[in-house]
């Protein structure tokens, strides 16, 4: 008779297989983390504490929101390097357009631990994520990408080589394409609108 182990608790070894892979590799869970943040923000928002950050915290969120459009509407993901519009500027816009959205939601909500919550996903989760983003486009465009990243930093925006089409050719079926970026622009300007309820 022959013993057959038995699987344990499958919930159990599920949170174990999920906090094993958060903490090897935490790139994979940006933008859950951060959409979890954005909902606690929302949620336990104190903006008439503060209310003169809510119109700083907004506009850098608005910001935020329109960087990201316009980077979602240049990316064509693992078909062609992008290096038009905002990636002329800078190799990840799309995290830059994260930043300015989480800093912006921080100041709106007007509460003391959100900065620690900024801290700890921008250290923690953006590096692995920007080192992976840049180890995959390495190995699909080689020589092509060693050349854009000789001349445009990770985040840091950096005027390009003459020739280089800042403001060339948006698209909005490709930023929906993308990441369905109108539609979580959309979600985003929702939530601006409920923490600003509480100000009223």
């Amino acid at each position: 008779m022959s013993m057959v182990r038995k699987p344990e608790f499958t919930g159990t070894l599920g949170f174990q297989r999920f906090f094993q892979d958060l903490l090897h590799r935490r790139w994979r869970h940006r933008q859950f983390v951060g959409l979890v943040f954005l909902f606690l923000l929302v949620a336990f928002a104190e903006p008439y504490r503060a209310p003169r950050l809510f119109a700083p915290g907004a506009t850098l969120a608005l910001l935020g929101i329109l960087v990201r459009l316009w980077a979602s509407g240049h990316v064509k993901k693992d078909k062609e390097l992008a290096t038009t519009g905002p990636y002329a500027l800078v190799r990840h816009p799309l995290y830059v357009g994260n930043e300015l959205i989480l800093v912006g939601f921080c100041l709106a909500s007007a509460l003391w631990w959100s900065a620690l919550g900024w801290a700890v996903i921008s250290l923690l989760f953006y590096p692995p994520a920007i080192r992976h983003e840049d180890e995959v486009l390495h190995r699909l465009f080689g020589a092509d990408w060693e050349r854009w990243r000789a001349h445009t930093f990770a985040l840091v925006p950096r005027w390009p080589e003459q020739g280089t089409k800042v403001f060339g050719r948006w698209s909005f079926t490709q930023s929906l394409k993308a990441n369905g970026e109108p539609l979580i622009a959309a979600l985003l300007l929702f939530f601006l609108y409920l923490i600003w309820l509480r100000l009223t």
